[in-house]
Formats: structure tokens, sequence, C-alpha cells
């Protein structure tokens, strides 16, 4: 059998010449708590959370790794975070500040000559297939260490804050390996075992598992990979077609190519009122049920938001919009509708009746498996 990882192209000379699919997933430490840390170095080694204080209503953009140990995350109510962690020093998210960083990072990361996928404002694919040409898929994959630790080590000299890269023969299997060694790691899954090392894993870790798909899969007595990999029967009749790509993720194959520009952007509801309203009640259930809707939307295409927006208009035709960005992709419908009615409440949006009420997302990637770090 072809080997699926290989493909054929033409080398400077005129010849065809073999090549192996070499795939980076780049993952900033942390980001926006990473840069709050450098710019501040009052901060270092603190638990840092970025978003709006406890004392005030408002949610969580992102945590440090400091604060993340007492079970603070992203879209968590803040007065919840302050809860779980009392000391956690709370910082103003500076949106502005973070997409500067960001540009200067993918600088660095084009530098490479990599084909690169930019999936968030920290977070990219590279694939450096064409840079690292071998006569085997491992050897390629082990020329590319170099690359990689070069690649860590010109962020944090310049830019004073760590990456992570996860090194693999597709993208499925470099999302996971950098999801394996954090902060500040380095990992590479070879051809040669990734089967062995997938084994132990939970399927959550797989792509497009999400909550619901892994109580199924549960509930027939595969929690781990390996029960997947070992599995006689036919995983459609558990989750529909999604079953055949699941088999094939368990095996560590993933032939997703790199998007370049044409994936989807955003994804948004609204309804108009057939009587202008500020009914909280009323309002309350259009909001849950974009939200639902929503969600429903990400999980079918295995996607998570970073940036939530609500939008209004009033009944002389004014419309406002309002949004939030947090630092870990979201796709409950519960977060969606909770930071939704944050927005609405914050910038005090239902001062009067209601004409049009809209809930969106955009900032689309993959969900962070953190089931990993139980690792």
């Amino acid at each position: 059998m072809e080997d699926s990882n290989r493909f054929c192209n033409q080398s400077d000379a005129g010849n065809f010449v073999w090549m192996f699919r070499v795939i980076f997933h780049l993952d900033m430490d942390a980001f926006y708590a990473s840069v709050e840390q450098r710019d501040d170095p009052a901060l270092r080694g603190k638990p840092v959370i970025v978003g709006s204080p406890p004392t005030r209503r408002g949610v969580v953009c992102a945590a440090s790794y400091e604060a993340r140990k007492f079970g603070v995350r992203s879209a968590m109510p803040s007065v919840t975070a302050g809860r779980l962690c009392p000391k956690g020093i709370f910082v103003r998210p500076r949106m502005e500040r973070y997409k500067e960083e960001s540009r200067e990072i993918m600088r660095i990361v084009a530098e490479t000559g990599a084909v690169v996928e930019q999936v968030s404002i920290d977070e990219a694919y590279l694939d450096l297939s064409d840079l690292c040409r071998a006569e085997n898929p491992d050897e390629a994959l082990a020329g590319s260490q170099p690359i990689a630790q070069k690649l860590k080590e010109r962020i944090r000299s310049t830019r004073q804050i760590t990456a992570t890269i996860g090194i693999a023969s597709n993208k499925l299997l470099a999302k996971i390996a950098s999801d394996f060694r954090k902060p500040d790691g380095l990992t590479m899954i070879s051809e040669r075992e990734k089967l062995q090392f997938l084994r132990p894993l939970p399927v959550r870790a797989l792509y497009g598992v999400g909550k619901a798909t892994e109580l199924i899969l549960n509930q027939a007595g595969l929690r781990t990979v390996a029960d997947l990999q070992d599995y006689s029967g036919d995983l459609r009749a558990l989750t529909g077609s999604f079953g055949l790509r699941l088999k094939e993720f368990a095996r560590g194959e993933d032939h997703r190519p790199l998007h370049l520009g044409d994936e989807i952007k955003s994804i948004s509801g609204e309804e108009t009122f057939y009587q202008d309203t500020e009914d909280r009640r009323v309002l309350r259930k259009c909001l849950r049920e974009q939200a639902a809707d929503i969600s429903a939307k990400l999980k079918r295409r295995h996607l998570g938001s970073h940036t939530i927006q609500v939008k209004v208009r009033y009944s002389d035709f004014t419309t406002l919009s309002r949004q939030i960005t947090v630092e870990e992709p979201i796709s409950e419908a519960s977060d969606i509708y909770r930071l939704g009615c944050f927005l609405l409440a914050r910038d005090r949006l239902v001062s009067r009746p209601l004409r049009l009420l809209g809930l969106g997302v955009s900032s689309l990637r993959e969900p962070t498996e953190r089931q990993l770090i139980l690792l």
C-alpha cells in the first residue's frame, strides 16, 4: 500500500522526488497572560487572570498556568475565578497589544520558509515538507527538529515569551504532540511509534470528539484510543458517518490539508421581534436558542470560537454591536449564552425596547483538548 504521507514533487533539476509530510503545530503558552507577565515583571510567577475583576460582573479571557492550577479557565465568570483562586491577580485585557505581539511572532514563523496556516492569534500550523526531504518519513520528521528548536529559541530571545511545538506527519498528530508537553515543550510523534503513542490517550483527545461523542463512546466501553484501535465493530453504529474518520484518527491517520484562506470565518443568528421588547425573559429565551443553534453548528464542524458578539437594533433602527475575545476556544451553548448575556449587561444595551437581537461567533479554530495534561 502507498504511504499516505508520501507525495511526488518536482525538484529544481526537473526530476520528480518523493517527499513526506512534515507538519508543525505552534501554540504560544498562555499567550495573553504571558504577554502581561513579560510587560510587567512583578506579575511573573504569579497567578494572572486576564479579564474583569471578581468584584464586577465579568468573565475570564485567559489565565496563566499558575492560575490554571486552581481550575481557572477562559469564559468562566470572574467571580468564580476569584473564588477558585483567591490570590489571583486580575488584569484587564489589552487586545490590541496581543494582536501586535501576534503579528511579530508570525513574522518570525514566516522566516522559516514553511507554508503557514494561522488558525488563531496564538496558534499556527506549518508545513515544512519541502524543507525536510529524506529517505523515509521518520527521517524527514527527525530532520525538522532543529528547525523547531531554532524557531522556539528565536521567539524566546526576541519576544521573551515561550512557545510549544508539536511535530508529526499530519495536523491531528501535530496538535496532540503540542498539547502533550506544555509549556515550552517540543514533542515529535514518529510514524513508527504513532499507534503506541495514541493508545493510552482518552478518546476526547482525538479531533472531532466532543462531550456528546465522548459520552456515547464511554457508554459503549470505549474510553481510550486503544479501545478504538482494537474495536472490531462498526463505529458508524455509535457515531454515524463520523465513525469512519474516527477510526482513521485512532490510527493516527489524517489527510486534512492546511487551509490558506477559504475556511469558514464566522457563525451567527439574529431575530427580529414581532413587537419591540425589553422583556428579559423573552430576550434570554432568544439568546439561549441562538447560542444552542450556534453551538450545534460549531460542533458539526468540530470548531470552537474565540470571539463572541451581540448585536441589537432599536425602534429607530439604531444598531449597535459589542464583542469579547477569550483565549481558549469555546463551543458549548452555555458558554456562548453566558458571554452574550454578559455583553448585553456590561454595556447596558437593553436600555430601551429592542427590535432585533443577534448573537454570533468568529475567530474559529479547533478546540483545545486539555485532557492530555493528565498524561
